[in-house]
């Protein structure tokens, strides 16, 4: 029997003290190390981009070159071994394709004769007098350097140094002033392999620019039902989860009831003797077996999780108020997607540089074509491992900002006094203290994401090469990576949760985490799936 004022057995002394999990006001930077180590990693990275500036070639991409190492619209300095390289390019500023009509690309590179010209023909030419004809009108000369323009048709050669007849009528396409044919034969061939194939920029651009009207307008409705919904969630959730509810019920029993009508009818049908038919009414029993197994398990789940219901409309009602108190949180997602983009354009601007990085090699015929430097391939997949890492850890700032700032309003004990700025409050405790909790937990979710996009290079480079036994190890090797992305991301973001909260590490964050969701699992799984499910519902309708 222990003595009074005796001092507690070491096994007491020992015992952790269990979690408070309230927001803590005196903390302490939490995995260190690893933001010393993204630091280091992003001085790679700006090595990389001063090394694209530096080598890089933009001018060649955005202008466009001809087949001797001309940049269109710029003066150019000459390539040993290329007599046609060097030259004035500044008033022939468009992308001319010799044989724009029988495009193919050999060695990754076109088969045609690229030139730089003043002017896109506009009408068609049929004959190289009509092109003598133009270029005299036009200043604009269709036929390689070197043959001057009273030339062309008394050159024995004209046929090889001029483009192919006849010369399709042409547009220069708008920022890149490449001249895209305007016949639909020639078109389609044009577009199918430069647009495909070589220029993936332009191809991009080109579909953003020919659907903007409906991509803005997409997006503004997408924007207006979304906030209608999520009004609709602040004041009226109770009522919005029974409707969602009582429309899934009515529409799976609606399906079902339809499927077996169809195979009631089909089976008195006089028609039935045919072989379509049985076929037909096979698959509709399928459809209305499997239809009724569907409705049959979310009926059950709804009944089984009837209470849970209920605790999840509590969740949103607390998110409701936690918005309703501080609606700022609602910008927080259009704030991450801004400097998203931002990242995105300034990762594609040097990947573009790198792309562009080559040395001027001589060809046959006096052409120049450009060989990536050595060692570009390691900086394309340093930059791309920067592209995941640096994304996924914008969006964790962005969860743990939002977690801090609901932690602080729902541990607010004086509910009639909501906390002042708890969004720069959650963001001033993430950059001064736990900045190298989310780059530890981006990290781990970007080892995750490497194989899988390792996995479908591989996938799309041998698509036509593997048989029936690499699909299925490919498809399974899928689908374990997801589960795996899934899993993690689910434990990653209660681990940000509670680091928000608790000021710990991310190591016993998640320690923590599993501890709390293993002693409530049904409450969790439970939850989660509906929460998850009424959100799903929300966008579909949204």
């Amino acid at each position: 029997m222990q003595r009074p004022g005796a001092p507690a057995p070491a096994s007491a002394e020992r015992t952790p003290r269990p979690r408070e999990w309230r927001p803590q006001l005196y903390r302490k930077c939490t995995d260190t190390t690893w933001l010393f180590l993204f630091f280091l990693f992003w001085t790679g990275l700006m090595f990389i981009t001063g090394y694209s500036v530096a080598a890089g070639a933009t001018a060649r991409l955005l202008f466009g070159y001809d087949s001797f190492g001309n940049v269109c619209g710029k003066k150019n300095s000459p390539v040993e071994g290329a007599p046609l390289s060097g030259q004035d390019m500044t008033l022939k500023k468009h992308v001319f394709f010799m044989n724009a009509c029988n495009l193919e690309v050999k060695d990754v590179r076109l088969s045609s004769t690229i030139l730089c010209v003043s002017s896109c023909p506009e009408e068609q030419l049929d004959t190289l007098e009509e092109v003598q004809l133009f270029a005299d009108n036009n200043g604009s000369f269709l036929c390689v350097y070197s043959l001057d323009s009273i030339n062309y048709t008394q050159n024995p050669n004209a046929d090889s140094l001029c483009p192919s007849l006849p010369v399709p009528p042409s547009k220069s396409f708008p920022l890149f002033n490449r001249c895209v044919p305007r016949t639909p034969e020639c078109y389609s061939s044009f577009a199918s392999v430069l647009i495909n194939d070589v220029d993936i920029l332009h191809r991009i651009l080109s579909g953003i620019m020919s659907g903007r009207d409906t991509i803005l307008g997409l997006c503004i409705l997408a924007l207006a039902l979304s906030l209608g919904m999520m009004f609709t969630f602040r004041f009226i959730t109770t009522l919005l989860v029974q409707i969602f509810i009582a429309l899934i019920i009515s529409g799976l029993l609606l399906v079902c009831g339809v499927l077996w009508w169809l195979y009631y009818d089909y089976t008195h049908d006089l028609s039935i003797e045919l072989d379509t038919e049985r076929e037909n009414m096979k698959c509709l029993l399928g459809f209305a077996i499997v239809s009724t197994v569907i409705t049959a398990v979310v009926l059950s789940l709804i009944f089984v999780f009837r209470k849970r219901i209920k605790l999840t409309i509590e969740l949103f009602q607390v998110i409701n108020k936690a918005i309703g108190s501080s609606p700022f949180l609602l910008f927080q997602p259009l704030w991450t997607f801004a400097i998203l983009i931002f990242f995105w354009v300034l990762w594609v601007a040097v990947l573009l540089s790198l792309g562009t990085a080559g040395a001027a090699q001589v060809i046959e015929g006096g052409q120049v074509e450009y060989q990536p430097l050595v060692g570009i391939r390691y900086m394309w997949w340093y930059h791309l491992i920067g592209l995941i890492w640096t994304s996924e850890f914008i969006l964790t700032c962005q969860q743990m900002t939002i977690a801090g700032a609901l932690a602080t309003c729902y541990f607010n004990r004086n509910k009639n006094d909501p906390p002042d700025r708890p969004i720069l409050w959650s963001l001033s405790i993430l950059f001064c203290y736990h900045q190298g909790t989310a780059i530890k937990g981006s990290f781990l979710m970007t080892v995750t994401r490497i194989p899988r996009t390792i996995l479908m290079y591989l996938h799309n480079a041998l698509k036509d090469k593997h048989g029936a036994w690499s699909r299925c190890m490919f498809r399974c090797c899928f689908c374990c990576f997801w589960c795996l992305d899934k899993c993690l991301r689910q434990l990653t973001q209660n681990a940000y949760t509670a680091t928000a909260i608790n000021g710990t590490d991310f190591c016993t964050s998640a320690q923590d985490v599993l501890k709390l969701s293993s002693k409530n699992s049904n409450h969790f799984t439970s939850v989660n799936c509906f929460g998850d499910f009424i959100i799903f519902l929300g966008k579909c309708f949204s």
